[in-house]
């Protein structure tokens, strides 16, 4: 069993824009499309079993229909999906929103404090994990040198004020900004990490130190696609000489654990 823990979805008339935005705004070139239908091909191409899938709300107004794109995608594909709802701060009705999505099926929430402008350890953003508390974690971008919305120790900070709320913690906690993540969040309980975005930027000796720091047990095997190809993240990651078993763990049983699939 192979579950690419990190992967974002378009609907196929704003997928091309999507994309090129998040090249842009990362400077990176992405060769991927963004669309459920090339994910899933690539699954069946390279048996990755199952993708976590979520998309960002830049604005308050668009969670509803992210949500029901996203509900509408795992109904098509029940058995390889696995989903994640949108939500913003500013949204009017946070807690019934979150219901509406766990009677979908939703596992968990998405955030991404710097597409949508709140420091994760802003008031603003507290009814959020008031509403996920105890329920479902929470899966937030982490970390940009360019930004302080959602830097490692911003999202240390927000865990000890809601210690029963799980979260994930992408690009290890930290993207372009390893060593504070490492620093800050490393044994904090309730906090898993995923790997993706992070491969490359640095060396493979960097990435499997990140790893053991973290500890295989709290690693979750990810891509970020349509950022990266799974295929080239899946191979990358088993090319660093892990035992069968902590592989187990972080391609697969850590986020079965953690979703209680």
């Amino acid at each position: 069993m192979i579950i690419d823990a990190h992967a974002h979805i378009y609907p196929e008339k704003i997928s091309r824009a999507a994309v090129e935005s998040i090249g842009s705004f990362y400077d990176i070139p992405i060769d991927n499309d963004g669309t459920l239908q090339t994910l899933i091909q690539k699954g069946d191409q390279f048996g990755i079993d199952k993708f976590l899938v979520h998309s960002v709300a830049t604005v308050a107004a668009q969670v509803p229909s992210i949500n029901n794109f996203l509900a509408a995608s795992i109904k098509e594909y029940p058995d390889r999906l696995i989903g994640f709802m949108a939500m913003h701060p500013d949204y009017e009705d946070i807690a019934g929103e979150v219901d509406r999505a766990i009677a979908l099926g939703f596992k968990g929430i998405k955030l991404h404090p710097d597409f949508q402008h709140f420091a994760i350890d802003a008031p603003v953003a507290y009814p959020i994990y008031e509403a996920a508390q105890g329920r479902i974690p929470i899966l937030f971008h982490t970390g940009d040198h360019r930004y302080s919305y959602s830097e490692p120790h911003r999202l240390a900070r927000m865990m000890k004020d809601f210690p029963k709320l799980k979260v994930i913690g992408a690009h290890f906690g930290g993207w372009s900004q390893w060593d504070d993540a490492v620093q800050v969040l490393a044994g904090m309980k309730n906090l898993w990490v995923d790997c993706s975005s992070s491969r490359y930027a640095m060396s493979s000796e960097k990435f499997r130190s990140l790893i053991e720091a973290f500890g295989t047990d709290r690693v979750l095997f990810a891509s970020d696609y349509p950022m990266w190809r799974p295929e080239d993240e899946l191979h990358h990651l088993r090319s660093l000489g892990f035992s069968h078993e902590d592989m187990e763990k972080m391609l697969h049983k850590n986020i079965e654990e953690l979703l209680n699939l």
